[in-house]
């Protein structure tokens, strides 16, 4: 059963057609890879997703629900979460204080509750503490809890994001170059985190430049070119693809 689909999706920039009616669904407990040269728009259809962009046209299913147009908090409260190319953490703020920001759309304390310091504000903060520390053990974190996000080395930044984005309990977890600026150890340690992710009932949808680790960890995949897909199947199908080789290789060396 998918629990993602896309139709006809398309988004323009002025002249720039960024996204031109890419359509593909992704089943539930499996994971999708999101390839393509750059500038393909893998960047722009994750931000489509997620509701950092609103489409010019066609439709988002997320769990039988459409969800196109919606904005970044509604998405998220649907049970769609996502990390960024870019480390986006509060540097200032420790790795768990980052995590439990994760926890905002199961929070029902409002300001002036939170104001007043209300006993049941309390509870609900010992809960989204106890919360955020379970899933930083389970990513392997716990001993970076108390240290500010500035001082971790950037692998483990890259694993506190995937530790917030958790924290929101997502069905469907959209990753965008998670191995990015990682050594080969690094990258190794993530691949085998989003698989345990997987395991534990998450659906992945992952951006990803890094071909080892998408062909090692990808149930299918969907590759992008100019905007639009030129293909979109199990991996062993996407390296014997004519296309797929024509792109990232050119005309010649294929």
């Amino acid at each position: 059963m998918a629990l993602l689909e896309v139709k006809d999706l398309s988004r323009a920039f002025g002249g720039l057609q960024a996204v031109n009616k890419v359509s593909f669904s992704v089943k539930k407990d499996t994971i999708k890879a999101l390839i393509g040269p750059n500038g393909a728009g893998k960047t722009t259809l994750f931000n489509l997703v997620s509701g950092m962009l609103p489409p010019d046209s066609g439709s988002i299913i997320f769990n039988g629900e459409p969800v196109h147009g919606f904005p970044p908090y509604r998405t998220a409260s649907k049970g769609i979460a996502r990390t960024f190319q870019h480390v986006k953490l509060f540097p200032r703020m420790t790795a768990l204080e980052n995590v439990m920001i994760g926890r905002h759309t199961h929070s029902k304390a409002e300001f002036i509750p939170c104001m007043l310091s209300l006993p049941w504000t309390w509870r609900e903060e010992k809960q989204i503490r106890v919360k955020s520390l379970e899933i930083m053990g389970f990513l392997g974190i716990s001993a970076f809890a108390g240290n500010e996000a500035a001082s971790l080395a950037y692998g483990q930044q890259r694993i506190v994001e995937l530790a917030r984005a958790l924290a929101c309990e997502p069905a469907l977890l959209l990753l965008d170059e998670p191995a990015a600026g990682l050594n080969m150890r690094e990258t190794a340690e993530i691949a085998r985190l989003i698989t345990k992710i997987k395991e534990m009932g998450v659906t992945v949808l992952i951006v990803e430049h890094d071909m080892s680790l998408v062909m090692d960890i990808s149930d299918e995949i969907i590759v992008l070119s100019y905007g639009e897909k030129i293909a979109d199947d199990v991996p062993l199908a996407i390296q014997r693809n004519s296309e797929v080789i024509r792109i990232y290789l050119g005309e010649e060396d294929a």
